[in-house]
């Protein structure tokens, strides 16, 4: 792995050579990812695995042309292959009016900011084995659990270099800690399945490791036993685990590409009142240690704490320049960029406010309804919002959480139930995207 200061020489050097040999414009991103697993099942040792990749990804313009290539090999002379097939692909491709590096009046000029990403403790594989044996152990000392499907823990450190031709440059590390659970309760066609798991930045913030795999064994048992549902309309309640993913198709209708290609249910909702006025959702790149932070975008753009929705308004779209080139509207910080290909664009470190009403509240008046543990399938229309999933969780009956549930499906329309969602008071920050405990009244539940 090359140093932070190598990473971004080389990017460097690579968008000079560029340069050089032809290209009007150029930008080169420099990723490099290193991990260590350590993975046991029913109390031994599994498997232990290293690895380590790095990867450099060069787009060159020639005058409104572009092609991007990359590759994993750092040897100078792949390098100027690399710089040599770009150019001549960048001469065959279409012309694209809106192609371009960021707006130079734009970029990050000031230091980056710190966001405390790097942990300087790395466990040693025997530590990882450890956590991992404790996580599994606790999981399985559940009564009523009666195989496992594992536990695990892993450490790794990642680093993301970009330079432009028109000036930018910068480069910034981070790392990662986490550990897991997965077992089984019952038997036979009885069997029942669940998991935990926790990650962050620094190892001092990662959940104690019989607590995850304690989580783990609840939850399997908990969903043992699972009756049928009479179909029909009623509330749902989202467990925060999976209620984030409402708030996922909600950033999939805002990204600037797919509003640019007219294929989101949001197309005409910019300014609109979408949710109740109490819903605020906020996208933080700058949140200290946040496992999605970081100090500039995918185009050297600088990144700032933004509200998504403000007071239940849809407040604009999530932009990389190219699509705010064709929206005729100005990028917003959110590039994303992998090794080949143009930027898109994406959220970093994601929360809905939470709400005044505890989940006992929350679920109060709800004669019956559903409290959704697990979504399955991806039945999610992104042109026109309908939506419809697989899901499990438990019964719902005079406002208690009854007996679990399962071949269910919940379906709706996004925008329709955004405007009935109401969010409990139970937020916390335990993953990249954060939700309290979600109601959502009138969906339409089919049971199996």
């Amino acid at each position: 792995m090359l140093s932070l200061e190598e990473a971004q020489s080389r990017a460097q050097d690579l968008v000079t050579a560029a340069r050089k040999a032809g290209a009007d414009a150029a930008d080169a991103i420099y990723a490099c990812n290193a991990s260590t697993t350590v993975a046991v099942r029913l109390g031994a040792l599994e498997d232990v695995e290293r690895s380590e990749g790095e990867e450099i990804g060069l787009r060159v313009f020639i005058g409104q042309r572009s092609a991007s290539i990359s590759a994993s090999d750092m040897n100078p002379a792949t390098l100027a292959t690399l710089i040599d097939r770009s150019i001549a692909m960048a001469r065959e491709a279409p012309e694209d009016p809106y192609a371009g590096l960021a707006p130079e009046d734009r970029l990050l000029r000031k230091r980056a900011p710190s966001l405390d990403l790097v942990d300087e403790e790395e466990p040693e594989p025997a530590a990882l084995r450890e956590r991992a044996l404790i996580a599994e152990e606790a999981a399985r000392s559940i009564p009523g659990i009666t195989n496992s499907e594992g536990g695990g823990a892993a450490s790794g450190r990642s680093q993301v270099a970009l330079a432009t031709s028109h000036g930018f440059a910068g480069a910034y590390a981070a790392t990662n800690h986490s550990t897991w659970a997965s077992v089984l309760a019952g038997s036979g066609a009885d069997m029942q399945r669940d998991h935990a798991s926790h990650a962050s930045r620094h190892l001092k913030d990662l959940d104690d490791a019989e607590a995850v795999g304690m989580r783990a064994g609840q939850r399997a048992v908990a969903r043992l036993n699972p009756g049928k549902v009479d179909s029909g309309v009623m509330p749902v309640i989202f467990d925060p685990r999976i209620g984030s993913s409402l708030v996922g198709h909600l950033i999939g209708g805002m990204v600037g590409p797919a509003i640019a290609r007219r294929s989101s249910f949001l197309l005409d909702s910019l300014g609109e009142t979408l949710f109740d006025s109490k819903i605020t959702i906020i996208d933080d790149p700058l949140l200290l240690r946040g496992l999605r932070s970081r100090p500039f975008d995918g185009e050297g753009l600088p990144v700032e704490r933004r509200a998504l929705v403000e007071d239940g308004v849809l407040t604009g779209w999530l932009m990389d320049s190219a699509s705010a080139r064709q929206l005729g509207l100005e990028p917003t910080g959110h590039a994303s960029r992998g090794g080949a290909g143009a930027p898109g664009a994406g959220i970093t470190n994601v929360h809905m406010e939470a709400g005044s009403l505890s989940v006992g509240e929350l679920m109060a008046d709800v004669k019956r309804g559903i409290y959704v543990t697990e979504l399955i399938g991806m039945g999610v229309n992104g042109v026109t919002g309908d939506y419809s999933r697989g899901a499990a969780g438990f019964l719902i009956e005079n406002g208690a959480v009854g007996p679990a549930v399962s071949e269910i499906t919940i379906a709706g329309n996004l925008k329709d139930m955004f405007r009935t969602l109401v969010p409990a008071n139970d937020l916390m920050f335990r993953y990249a995207m954060n939700v309290p405990t979600l109601r959502v009244d009138g969906m339409t539940v089919a049971g199996g």
